[in-house]
């Protein structure tokens, strides 16, 4: 049977690279926005509903407090009173005013008045930090969408790399080829080799990283990707391919990580 070998890069360019002994997690909360756009989509929505649903709550709960305090809930029958917020006459009403003042839906039934000035800087105060909720989580929510992992499932890679002549020189050759009428835009083509080293002083690398030539030199890594086209890199004396033999080729564990860059062409 064929041992099957471990991935560095999986098919689909999903990375097979764990952190697994990461101490320094606040790191992660400094860049908060990447964070979520990183997260799975499930978690994504719920922190989406928590984000607006906690504020809602906590100004809700201000809201009644203030309400509370002032002696509104003693006077709702009291028609000479004026109350900070008219017809709040509870929790549920103050929780539904407060999702009033953070979406702009509109007052209607429920109105704050001008005789409440702690009521005027909390509607300022929620009306700033809604803007600022609205502003991340609709930001976070267009990034998450617009990322490139659904437009490279329509990126295709050829099954196999094969080694043939081409033009009397050895080259290694693979195809790629793109199925949508919108172009890749300033698309450019590396190749990596992954493959265990030890150094001249005995320094054991595992995955060490080495550059496969697919035309820097000439310009013909920058690809007009409209129809498939024929990756080569040329085995010469520069390739790491140079002094290895076939039969050594075939037992050989490393792996090939080809990356495809470019820019949409609608967005």
């Amino acid at each position: 049977t064929t041992r099957k070998r471990q991935r560095y890069v999986e098919k689909d360019g999903k990375c097979n690279v764990q952190h697994g002994n990461v101490r320094e997690t606040y790191r992660y909360l400094t860049d908060i926005f990447t964070t979520l756009v990183d997260l799975k989509w499930r978690f994504s929505l719920l922190v989406f509903i928590l984000a607006y649903a906690v504020t809602w709550l906590f100004f809700g709960l201000i809201w009644w407090f203030i309400a509370y305090c002032r002696g509104d809930l003693d006077h709702l029958e009291d028609h000479a009173w004026t109350p900070c917020v008219n017809n709040l006459n509870g929790f549920v009403s103050a929780f539904l005013f407060s999702i009033e003042t953070e979406t702009t839906i509109g007052y209607g039934h429920r109105v704050i008045t001008d005789k409440c000035p702690e009521g005027i800087v909390l509607l300022l105060l929620q009306a700033i930090l809604g803007s600022m909720v609205n502003a991340f989580m609709v930001g976070c929510m267009f990034v998450k969408i617009s990322q490139p992992n659904k437009r490279a499932e329509t990126l295709v890679f050829s099954s196999h790399a094969v080694v043939s002549l081409r033009d009397d020189r050895l080259c290694l050759m693979f195809r790629v080829g793109d199925l949508r009428d919108s172009h890749i835009v300033e698309a450019s083509i590396r190749a990596k080799l992954i493959k265990s080293k030890q150094t001249q002083e005995g320094e054991f690398i595992p995955l060490d990283q080495t550059d496969l030539s697919v035309g820097f030199e000439t310009g013909d890594d920058r690809l007009f990707l409209v129809s498939p086209l024929i990756i080569s890199h040329e085995i010469d004396e520069r390739s790491p391919f140079w002094d290895v033999a076939r039969h050594q080729l075939e037992k050989d564990d490393f792996e090939i990580v080809v990356i495809l860059e470019g820019m949409v062409e609608a967005t």
